[in-house]
């Protein structure tokens, strides 16, 4: 799945837009290399570290969502290890 749509599916940003300037701004990493393009893939077992709301999040996926569904079922996609 393209990193833009997984941020937007688990709801961590609001719109797919925010996620594509996220990456496009050099500001996302998947296992510790740097994202340029929105739409690198994202698998099970990957970890994303990127800023967010003033922090720096370090999540890792869980699960593909199939949908951006409730806020319940967003989470399960993912672990914080922050």
């Amino acid at each position: 799945m393209r990193i833009d749509k997984f941020l937007f599916f688990i709801r961590l940003v609001k719109t797919r837009g925010l996620a594509q300037r996220l990456v496009e701004d050099r500001h996302m990493r998947i296992d510790g290399r740097t994202i340029e393009r929105a739409h690198a893939e994202v698998k099970t077992g990957n970890v994303l570290t990127f800023p967010l709301n003033d922090q720096i999040r370090v999540i890792r996926v869980e699960a593909i969502p199939t949908r951006r569904g409730p806020p319940a079922e967003a989470q399960a996609c993912y672990t914080d290890l922050a």
